[in-house]
C-alpha cells in the first residue's frame, strides 16, 4: 500500500515510518525539516520503498501532486511547543491550520481512502474530570493548543462535507527515543536527559507532584496504524494515552539524580490523564509499554541527547518569560 506521512522526519513521524516500512508499505515522507531531522530516517536511505520530499505542507500547489495514488495519509506535520506558539502565533496558524487544510484538500482531490490526524490533548486545557473523556469541554490555553484543535475541526468538517474518511487521535504526553532536541525549551524528557548527561539537577516545575499521562511512542504508533485499518473509526475523535498518570517526581526517581525546583507555570494542568475507553472499545488497541520500561529504553538511548541544549533555572526563566507575561493574568 502507498502511504504518506507528513512530518515523517519528526519524533513520532519517524517511528511511524519505521512501522509502516516493516509492515511492507511504500512510504512517502513529507517534511520541511523545521523541527524534524533527516537523521531520524537515515536508516531508510537507499530503500526504494521510502521517498522523502522536502516540502512545506502549507504549500498547496506543491503538495497536491504528491498525493497521487496514495491510499492512506497520516498527518503528523505541525509546529509544536508552547513558548514559540505564544511568541509567533501566526507561524503556528500557517503550519497547523493552513497546513492541515492543504493536506485535506490534497487528500480530497486525490481520493485518498483513509486519513489519520494527530491531534493534541492540550485542547482540553485544565480539565475538571480525570480520566478526561473526549466529551470534556475544550479550553486551549495557548496558540499551539488552539491551532491543533482548529485543525481537528477542519478535519471533522471535511469528513462531514466531503466524506473524507478521517479519524482524529488526541495524543497525551508522548515520549521516546528521537524526541526533539531543538533549541526550544519544551518536553520534560529532553530537558531532563540533557541535564542527566551533564550531571546537572533536574529542573522540576512546582513541587513535582503534578502528574502526566506519559505515553510511549510505539503505543502511539500502534494506535495510528490500528485505527487506520478500522473504517468504523472514520469521523471519530479519540484519546490515546498510557492508561495511567505519573508524577514528575516519579519520573525523576526512575531517572535518578538531584532536583532543583522552578516556579509553577500558568495554564498548565496539575494532571493529564486520558480516558481511553473509546479507542479500546472501537479498535481493541491498548497501551503496552509501562513508564518503567519506557524510561529504561530512554536511558539506553541517552546518547541521542548529547547535542541537546542544557537548560538551567536562569535560562528557563528567560525562555519562558512570555509564558508568564501572557498566561499569568
Amino acid at each position: 500500500m502507498k502511504t504518506l506521512v507528513t512530518g515523517g522526519c519528526g519524533f513520532i513521524g519517524s517511528h511511524l515510518v519505521d512501522r509502516l516500512v516493516n509492515d511492507g508499505h511504500e512510504v512517502l515522507i513529507l517534511d520541511n525539516l523545521s523541527s524534524g531531522s533527516l537523521r531520524n530516517i537515515e536508516h531508510h536511505k537507499g530503500n526504494p520503498k521510502v521517498q522523502f520530499h522536502h516540502v512545506d505542507i502549507a504549500d498547496a500547489e506543491k503538495m497536491k501532486p504528491l498525493f497521487k495514488d496514495v491510499a492512506k495519509v497520516f498527518h503528523l506535520g505541525a509546529l509544536a511547543d508552547i513558548v514559540p506558539s505564544i511568541e509567533h502565533p501566526t507561524k503556528y496558524h500557517h503550519s497547523n491550520v493552513d497546513g492541515t487544510i492543504s493536506v485535506l484538500e490534497a487528500c480530497r482531490h486525490n481520493n485518498v481512502n483513509r486519513v489519520i490526524y494527530a491531534a493534541s490533548s492540550s485542547c482540553y486545557g485544565i480539565p475538571d474530570k480525570y480520566p478526561t473523556p473526549e466529551t470534556q469541554a475544550i479550553s486551549p490555553q495557548y496558540p499551539y493548543a488552539l491551532t491543533k484543535y482548529v485543525g481537528e475541526q477542519y478535519c471533522m468538517h471535511w469528513h462531514r462535507v466531503y466524506d473524507l474518511n478521517i479519524t482524529s487521535l488526541r495524543f497525551f504526553n508522548v515520549y521516546g527515543p528521537r524526541a526533539r532536541t531543538s533549541g526550544t525549551y519544551g518536553a520534560v524528557f529532553g530537558v531532563f536527559l540533557a541535564q542527566k548527561l551533564n550531571g546537572k539537577p533536574y529542573t522540576v516545575v512546582g513541587d513535582g507532584k503534578q502528574t502526566r499521562d506519559f505515553t510511549y511512542v510505539t503505543d502511539i504508533v500502534n494506535a495510528c496504524v490500528t485505527t487506520s485499518d478500522n473504517m468504523k473509526c472514520a469521523g471519530e475523535i479519540m484519546n490515546v494515552g498510557s492508561g495511567n498518570t505519573y508524577s514528575v517526581n516519579r519520573l525523576v526517581e526512575l531517572l535518578g539524580g538531584e532536583i532543583t525546583y522552578i516556579p509553577k507555570r500558568p495554564g498548565e494542568p496539575d494532571c493529564t490523564f486520558a480516558d481511553t475507553n473509546k479507542i479500546k472499545q472501537k479498535t481493541g488497541w491498548k497501551p503496552l509499554v509501562t513508564l518503567e520500561d519506557g524510561v529504561k529504553i530512554m536511558l539506553d538511548n541517552i546518547d541521542y541527547w548529547r547535542e541537546a541544549p542544557l537548560w538551567e533555572p536562569s535560562s528557563i526563566a528567560e525562555a519562558t518569560k512570555d509564558w508568564f507575561k501572557y498566561l499569568g493574568k
